[in-house]
């Protein structure tokens, strides 16, 4: 490639989400660049689940066959490259990435996700994806009538307390300090037997990411096998903040029902637009932004 490449569509991230996107765009013959540094935010995670013909299968694995499907398609190239800044001009966009490379596109796709904030608390990340984990239809069958611990407080903690007990009735809350529940809400957890425990969290016992028991700042332990947790997030890159793309109040890329970002010519896709964090959602967001961005070109040029 030379320093300044042009394509009609570069993606930026090359997981599930961008890689759907590059295969709709790439057999509607359109000239796709996907730019990728190979940081996805389930690269702990053993084991994915929930999406057929997948199941069971390492993250890693499921990527590494749906890019070389991807880029069997001549239309389609990829470069392993951090995205750091993005320039709107009158006829697109240009992409400068972190070894100084320069692309140009009339159209851009944003699949690059969500960071995860952990919080302060020992060896928490070394257990997130693996035991302490975010999503019971990901992981819930795998922890199924087993030991389980829910880390949040409030609305939060009740409405996850009531999700979770689907898959195991061991449950127990750590609100990691003062409880924030309704009355009533407390009366129902209490009605279910799930306990509340509102002493500080210090840290994690654990082998291998496999969660043991929970460390209380008193120097008490609570044995649990997994625990569930919604943690803050932020915006993986920071580019379409740069572009003027908005954000929800919950901090994900605003799209419309086409994918489409508040910025004409930018769609997004993925775990950075919804709550629905899962590879199958990721899949058809980005196969349908695919297809939508392929018809806007078309109608562009027709």
């Amino acid at each position: 490639m030379s320093n300044q490449d042009s394509f009609e569509v570069i993606i930026l991230g090359g997981s599930y989400a961008g890689l759907s996107a590059a295969m709709s765009l790439g057999r509607a013959l359109r000239r796709v660049l996907i730019i990728d540094s190979d940081k996805p935010c389930n690269r702990q995670t053993p084991h994915s689940h929930n999406f057929i013909t997948q199941d069971g299968k390492a993250p890693a694995a499921i990527t590494l066959s749906a890019r070389e499907q991807v880029l069997a398609y001549d239309t389609v190239k990829f470069h392993h490259d951090l995205a750091v800044k993005g320039i709107s001009g009158p006829d697109g966009f240009e992409i400068v990435t972190g070894s100084g490379r320069s692309f140009f596109a009339k159209k851009l796709l944003f699949a690059t996700g969500i960071k995860d904030l952990m919080p302060d608390i020992d060896q928490f990340s070394a257990c997130w994806g693996i035991s302490v984990i975010h999503c019971p239809y990901c992981h819930g069958y795998e922890y199924r009538h087993e030991k389980t611990g829910i880390l949040a407080n409030g609305d939060s903690a009740f409405e996850m307390a009531k999700l979770i007990s689907n898959w195991t009735k061991d449950l127990t809350v750590f609100t990691n300090g003062a409880p924030d529940f309704t009355p009533g809400q407390i009366e129902k957890l209490k009605s279910r037997n799930i306990p509340v425990v509102s002493t500080l969290v210090r840290g994690l016992e654990h082998t291998d990411g496999h969660l043991r028991s929970i460390i209380f700042e008193d120097g008490s332990q609570a044995a649990a096998s997994a625990l569930y947790a919604r943690l803050p997030f932020e915006q993986h890159c920071d580019i379409p903040a740069q572009l003027g793309c908005v954000l929800s109040e919950q901090g994900y890329l605003k799209v419309d029902a086409m994918q489409k970002t508040t910025v004409p010519g930018i769609w997004a896709c993925g775990d950075g637009t919804s709550p629905m964090r899962s590879v199958a959602n990721a899949v058809y967001t980005g196969s349908f932004a695919g297809a939508v961005i392929n018809k806007e070109l078309i109608d562009e040029s027709f």
